[in-house]
């Protein structure tokens, strides 16, 4: 058993992950997130696709061509390769580049049903160090996607007025779920260079959720109390925080958890003695976080005025104190317009050309790390676009073998014009 490890002194000053590589078989969003969250951390991540592109390949949005902008966005900074899986020989270079050896190689993940020849068992037998990472839907084997795994938690009936169950639209647990992944991995491949030993890691979309609803004390609540959340609309649940409309039209939120941010909001509202007096004539303390939840009807009913006589520019004015706690809600237009931290005054974005979808915005890893470079921000690859020089890289294929393939429909990779 290999207890090879990474060589670090072959990369000074690199991103935190150079030298790693991942081999992702996956769609939509969890695994592909997490493939992207490692590539942004230097990661060489090559993502295999069946010819003509996986089951997400023209997801909207999409551009005048009709090439997807929200592939080119999970999948920007990964290498791209074309292989049949349904052929054998297909399945067999897959193997081939799952199993390529290398103290940094031999990372498989995925969120496909994979077996037979492709599953844990059969490559780990080629290489036993091999570490796979595996999403699926439900612990109980159902298949199951973000918003099935959402109404069965509880969160759809707590959002909103109660009255109708309400689906958000951010996948909260494919993103949560992508993190969780890139987290398993990097854990494994720490146990792999401690002990020398791979392994399968298997997680389900469903524990995802469930674990989420626990870890807020969700569940408890029910247990212990008896009880279970209300939906209630836009206040903060267990503190205050609300949202209101301006004399403009627009919205902001406003929140205030702390003593300090209670009465810094209340200072720059200008109402700190009226409120007060009000709330205890009724029966409330405002000074615990606690009391400003169950008077949250009331402290709204008074700050609603102040906001419904001001634009969205005279909030902003209002509001300088750094202890509040405050936004305006936002259009993706809106947010591209008018927030500087969306645009490339912020280290995390660069505006770049991706060939064959266009130049937009793309990110690189939120993360900064004091002894590590910041990898480029990398643009996307026309899928398959990358499948003759990984198999000239990772397997030592040469052109004409690479050209066979292609031409027998086992390889994919002939770029479309762009």
């Amino acid at each position: 058993m290999s207890t090879a490890t990474l060589d670090r002194s072959a990369f000074p000053g690199a991103a935190p992950l150079q030298g790693l590589r991942i081999v992702e078989f996956s769609a939509f969003v969890a695994a592909p997130s997490c493939g992207l969250a490692l590539a942004q951390l230097g990661a060489d991540v090559i993502r295999i696709d069946p010819p003509g592109g996986n089951i997400d390949s023209k997801r909207l949005p999409i551009n005048e061509r009709g090439n997807s902008l929200y592939w080119a966005s999970l999948n920007h900074g990964k290498r791209s390769v074309e292989i049949n899986p349904r052929a054998p020989q297909g399945r067999a270079l897959m193997q081939d580049l799952i199993t390529a050896p290398g103290a940094a190689s031999g990372i498989f993940l995925t969120n496909l049903g994979v077996d037979g020849d492709l599953g844990y068992e059969a490559l780990s037998a080629r290489r036993p160090d091999l570490i796979m990472v595996q999403l699926s839907g439900s612990p109980d084997g159902a298949n199951a996607v973000d918003y099935t795994v959402n109404c069965a938690a509880g969160f759809p009936l707590i959002t909103g007025d109660g009255q109708q169950p309400v689906n958000h639209v951010l996948p909260a647990w494919d993103m949560l779920a992508g993190m969780t992944l890139a987290t398993a991995i990097l854990a494994a491949e720490r146990h792999r260079r401690l002990t020398g030993e791979g392994q399968l890691v298997n997680l389900t979309l469903a524990d995802i959720a469930f674990a989420t609803a626990a870890n807020l004390g969700y569940v408890a609540d029910v247990e212990v109390n008896g009880s279970s959340r209300n939906a209630d609309g836009n206040f903060l649940y267990g503190a205050y925080g609300d949202a209101f409309v301006t004399s403009d039209a627009r919205h902001v939120m406003v929140v205030a958890i702390s003593d300090r941010q209670w009465k810094a909001l209340v200072r720059a509202l200008g109402l700190e003695s009226g409120l007060t007096a009000a709330a205890n004539a009724l029966g409330h303390t405002l000074e615990t976080e606690e009391g400003r939840w169950k008077a949250r009807e009331l402290i709204s009913a008074v700050f609603r005025p102040w906001f419904s006589e001001r634009t969205l520019a005279q909030v902003a004015q209002a509001f300088t104190d750094r202890s509040l706690l405050w936004g305006p809600y936002r259009t993706f237009q809106q947010m591209l317009a008018e927030d500087p931290r969306v645009s490339e005054s912020n280290p995390m974005f660069r505006r770049i050309e991706h060939p064959g979808y266009g130049r937009f915005l793309t990110t690189g890893s939120p993360l900064s790390f004091s002894r590590s470079a910041r990898t480029p921000v990398s643009p996307a690859s026309i899928i398959g676009a990358d499948t003759a020089q990984v198999m000239q890289d990772v397997l030592n294929l040469s052109e004409a073998r690479t050209a066979s393939l292609q031409a027998e429909g086992i390889l994919g990779g002939k770029q479309p014009s762009t």
